[in-house]
C-alpha cells in the first residue's frame, strides 16, 4: 500500500487547475469554516455506500473501526433517489446518541453532502466519492468526461435503472479486489436509479462542515483528477493511495486510517 500526503499540481479539467491538498487554510471562502474541526470525542460513525452495491462492503473497514472503540452504522440506501437515500440516512443519524463523522464512497458522496447538513454530522470523509456543489448532481459531474479517461461500462437503462456489465465489472469497479470477490460484487449488483444520478444538492454541506478525501489514484470509475478538483474545491485533508474505485474493500485500513483521523480532527 502506499499512503501519500502532499500539494502538487496535476493539469487542468475543463481548464480548471488540479490540485491534490493536505489541507486547506482558507477560512473566508463563503464565510465558511472548512478548517474547523469536530468535537476530538466523537467515537460514531456512519457509513453510506454508493451505486451498484450495497453496505456489506463496508464489513472489514466496520471492522477496523469497531476493534478500535467507534460506535459504527451502516447504511442501506435503496439508491433509488438521491431524496430517498438523504432521508434513510437522516434517520440512521437520528438514532445515534451523539454526533458523528458521516463517510461516503462514490455516489454515497453526494448523499453525504446533502445529509450532511443535519446538525448532528460533524465532520465529513469522502472516499473515491463525488463531492457536488450546489445545483449539481452526479449525472452533471459525468456528462463531460476530460479527453482519455476510462469510460465505466454502464449498460443501457432498464426500466429507469443502470447495471454495471458483469464482465467488465471487476477491472472497472474493483481491480485490486480479490478475483472472486470481485466476481461476486459483480453478480450481486444492486440497481442504480436514474433518479439518483439526478438528484440535485441544495446546499453542500462541505461549505460549512470540515471534510475529508481519499483519492483513489487507479480509479476507473472516477477519474482521479475529478476527485482532486472536487476536493480541492471542497477544501478537504486530502490523502492519495494507489487502488481501485473499491478501494474501501480492498485497502479497508487506509480508509480506515482517514476516518479515524477525520474523528479525532486531525
Amino acid at each position: 500500500m502506499r499512503l501519500v500526503r502532499r500539494v502538487a499540481e496535476f493539469g487542468s479539467l475543463d481548464g480548471i487547475t488540479l490540485f491534490a491538498v493536505s489541507k486547506t487554510n482558507d477560512k473566508t471562502k463563503k464565510g465558511n469554516i472548512m478548517n474547523a474541526k469536530p468535537d476530538s470525542t466523537i467515537k460514531t460513525i456512519v457509513l453510506v455506500h454508493g451505486g451498484f452495491v450495497d453496505g456489506s462492503g463496508w464489513e472489514e473497514v466496520y471492522k477496523i473501526l469497531k476493534r478500535d472503540g467507534y460506535t459504527v452504522s451502516i447504511v442501506q440506501n435503496p439508491t433509488i433517489s438521491l431524496a430517498d437515500d438523504v432521508a434513510v440516512t437522516k434517520r440512521v443519524l437520528a438514532a445515534q446518541s451523539g454526533r458523528a463523522v458521516l463517510v461516503g464512497h462514490s455516489y454515497g458522496g453526494a448523499v453525504i453532502t446533502e445529509a450532511g447538513n443535519d446538525p448532528k454530522v460533524a465532520g465529513l470523509v469522502y472516499i473515491a466519492a463525488f463531492a457536488p456543489d450546489k445545483g449539481e448532481s452526479v449525472s452533471s459531474l459525468i456528462k463531460d468526461p476530460p479527453p482519455g479517461a476510462p469510460v465505466p461500462p454502464i449498460l443501457p437503462p432498464v426500466d429507469g435503472y443502470l447495471f454495471l456489465d458483469k464482465a467488465k465489472f471487476p477491472a472497472s469497479f474493483a481491480a485490486d479486489v480479490d478475483a472472486e470477490k470481485a466476481a461476486f460484487m459483480a453478480d450481486s449488483q444492486v440497481p442504480w436509479g436514474i433518479e439518483a444520478l439526478s438528484g440535485t444538492i441544495s446546499e453542500p454541506a462541505w461549505k460549512t462542515k470540515p471534510s475529508w478525501y481519499l483519492v483513489a489514484t487507479e480509479d476507473k470509475m472516477i477519474p482521479p483528477p475529478a476527485q482532486r478538483f472536487m476536493s480541492k474545491r471542497a477544501g478537504s485533508t486530502v490523502v492519495e493511495v494507489a487502488g481501485s474505485h473499491a478501494i474501501y474493500v480492498s485497502q479497508p485500513n487506509a480508509v480506515a486510517k482517514l476516518i479515524e483521523n477525520a474523528a479525532k480532527g486531525s
